[in-house]
């Protein structure tokens, strides 16, 4: 049994935006985390040897913007894929699973102009 039938006639978009943009996402989140954290170990790298109490909160402080950058980053990734998926999925060829005949969707009750009516 065939579960999915490909819906005759038609007719596939051309890709567009979203495969651009779908070979760019690793090397986007690639940089988007990398940058953060070579800054961090940059700020750590260039402070003072016996740090003080206010040099170390100031980069925990920093530190920890750091990890939320990377983390809103991931998300504004995941959600350019997903973006990007599910316009692919509406792009690609159609499907039908268990097709029927609306019998009157323009006008619903009403009575299908195919059928022969029953007289009284």
């Amino acid at each position: 049994m065939n579960w999915l039938r490909r819906l005759p006639g038609f007719t596939r978009s051309a890709p567009g935006l979203e495969w651009a943009l779908w070979k760019k996402l690793p090397w986007i989140a690639l940089a988007g985390t990398a940058l953060p954290l070579v800054l961090i170990g940059l700020a750590y790298w260039a402070a003072d040897t016996p740090t003080t109490a206010a040099t170390e909160r100031a980069l925990t402080q920093w530190f920890y913007i750091a990890i939320g950058a990377v983390v809103l980053h991931w998300t504004l990734v995941l959600t350019a894929t997903i973006g990007c998926v599910i316009v692919m999925l509406m792009k690609g060829p159609a499907f039908v699973a268990d097709g029927f005949e609306v019998q009157h969707s323009d006008k619903p009750g009403s009575p299908n102009p195919d059928t022969p009516h029953e007289k009284n």
